[in-house]
């Protein structure tokens, strides 16, 4: 995936990072910065792109 493609993001984390994007230009931050600031947030909150619910614990066999 190049840089800056946002295909592997789900639906409700595009809509997320454009609402926190919205909010930064709303307080003058440039368009770019605003983005780039909102996908950095989505990113710490859920850990990138998309991830299915079951099956991600990181389990070690006994």
């Amino acid at each position: 995936m190049p840089q800056g493609d946002k295909s592997a993001y789900t639906d409700k984390q595009k809509r997320q990072a454009k609402h926190i994007e919205d909010s930064y230009e709303d307080k003058g931050v440039n368009h770019e910065e605003a983005e780039k600031r909102a996908w950095a947030t989505v990113n710490k909150q859920d850990g990138g792109g998309k991830k299915s619910g079951s099956g991600r614990a990181n389990h070690k066999d006994k």
